[in-house]
């Protein structure tokens, strides 16, 4: 992992790594990943070795809710729902401590476990367990163009960035979950989306 590591860095690369189990996390941090993917079993000691080495965590919190609902109608392993239930909850618990613990966090749903589309719905479980809607969005934004090195271009609306903007109906600072229906859609300037318009 190191090696991996060190030579993507040389080429301004980042580096993730998939990674539930507690020595895991432990072991790519040092290694030198960018981020950890899932980080359900984190410790304290890896909290600080993230915090230390400047690692985003990139916990995917609303899966728990998919796969305990839909899992077994969507045809997952018996023995993955069964892991679900053991593990979904203390990975929470997990990321409401790393939160709390001050570790660098970004916006990441493991979306391949359920319907692209419902990827928003990890805001709402990001604000039930412990973060402010506006730490939910930074995660989403400027943390995340942080965490894939491209804080000059993406995550924030200001000059010089690409013009990347969602519209939605209502205050997402006083109801995260109105993020879940995106009415308006602009990237790089170009509307893509603009559900307004047809009223």
């Amino acid at each position: 992992m190191q090696a991996i590591a060190e030579e993507a860095h040389k080429l301004g690369r980042k580096v993730a790594a998939h990674a539930h189990g507690t020595q895991s996390i432990k072991d790519a941090v040092r290694a030198g990943i960018d981020s950890i993917e899932h980080s359900s079993l984190i410790d304290d000691e890896g909290i600080a070795l993230a915090k230390q080495h400047g690692a985003y965590l990139v916990f995917d919190i609303y899966n728990d809710d998919f796969i305990l609902q839909e899992g077994e109608k969507a045809g997952m392993l018996k023995e993955s729902i069964e892991k679900e239930k053991k593990i979904g909850r203390l990975q929470r618990e997990n990321f409401r401590h790393a939160f709390e613990s001050g570790a660098k966090m970004a916006f990441g749903t493991d979306s391949g476990v359920y319907p692209h589309g419902d990827n928003a719905k990890q805001f709402a479980k990001m604000v039930e367990w412990g973060m402010k809607p506006l730490d939910a969005l930074q995660a989403a934004t400027i943390n995340a163009a942080d965490l894939i090195g491209w804080a000059s271009k993406v995550g924030a609306l200001e000059p010089g960035h690409n013009a990347d903007v969602i519209a939605v109906s209502g205050d997402p600072l006083s109801n995260v979950r109105v993020l879940e229906s995106v009415k308006f859609v602009m990237k790089g300037g170009s509307v893509a989306r603009n559900d307004f318009a047809a009223k």
